[in-house]
Parts: C-alpha cells; structure tokens; sequence
C-alpha cells in the first residue's frame, strides 16, 4: 500500500499558492511516483468497475488498491495546496479532476509568464552599479528558463547578446 512509505524524513514540500506551477508540478509528480500513486491521474486509466458477485478475489483487491490509491493521492494534492486553494478543491470528488483543474488555470497562466520571460531577456541592459557577475548570473536564470520552454539560444547569439548588454562604461575602454 502506498501509504506505508510516508514517514518523516520524505521531503516536504512548500504549498502551491498559485506561483510556479510546473516546478510544483514536476515535485509532485516524483512525490506521488516515489508513492507508486501517480497512475491515478493517468487520463486513460479505465474506471473502477462496480461490484459484481461474480469478482474475483484478485478483482476484489485491486478495487480496494485503486480506490485506496485515489484517496491517498487525493489527500497529497489537496495537502500540498495553500489554504486559498485547498478550499475551492476540497469539493472535488476525484484526485485527476483536481490535478486537471490545476493544469487548466496554472498552464495558461504560465504561458503568459513564459511570454514575460521573452520580453525580460530581449529588454535585460547591465548596469554600471551592480557587480557585472550577479548580472552575469540573472542572464544565465533568464537563459536556462528560456531552455525550459525549448527556446534554445545558439551559444554565438548569448555571446553578441551579453556584448551587446555590457554597461555604457564598458563602450568607453
């Protein structure tokens, strides 16, 4: 059973509130995996059919495994979100009813992010006042989160790019 795996020392993760949530996404997918509980959410997984007196005793504990598998996953969504959220999920009966509410607000809303994170890098200038690194490092974030989206930037670009957002002192030399 999937619940004989909890105990204290697995990680404990922060309360979705709305923000990032394909990295909240990704977490609790290994978490729900790590339970041997993520199948639940499968879209394609068939229904639990309904009792007949003609069920296997095998038939009999798969049904009980499914629907005890359900319940745990059900609890480890609605646990994780914050207290906001955890009240408009509450009534939702099944746990890939709420996973697939979740993807349907929090997916189109990151698309309009991602459309951000375009803008931020195109726009990004270094500064005279700021350690030339740290700004070094927030191009690289802006980067990588590029490459999460599989925009990829040819490694010729990024370095005409960082030239070409050196700060004005930099012209000078």
């Amino acid at each position: 059973m999937a619940y004989k795996m909890m105990n204290q020392d697995f990680v404990k993760l922060d309360k979705f509130d709305g923000s990032n949530f394909i990295r909240w996404q990704d977490k609790m997918k290994f978490l729900l995996t790590a339970l041997k509980i993520f199948y639940v959410l499968d879209p394609n997984l068939q229904p639990i059919l309904d009792p007949t007196p003609q069920d296997t005793e095998q038939l009999k504990q798969q049904r009980i495994k499914r629907e005890e598998d359900e319940l745990v996953c059900r609890g480890h969504i609605l646990n994780i979100l914050s207290d906001r959220l955890y009240d408009l999920f509450i009534t939702m009966t099944f746990s890939k009813e709420i996973w697939k509410a979740l993807e349907t607000k929090y997916k189109t809303e990151n698309q309009g992010t991602d459309k951000f994170i375009i803008q931020k890098y195109f726009d990004f200038k270094m500064m005279d006042n700021v350690s030339v690194l740290d700004q070094m490092h927030e191009l690289q974030i802006l980067v990588h989160k590029l490459n999460d989206l599989s925009i990829k930037i040819p490694e010729l670009f990024q370095v005409g790019a960082i030239i070409a957002k050196l700060p004005p002192s930099w012209n000078e030399l």
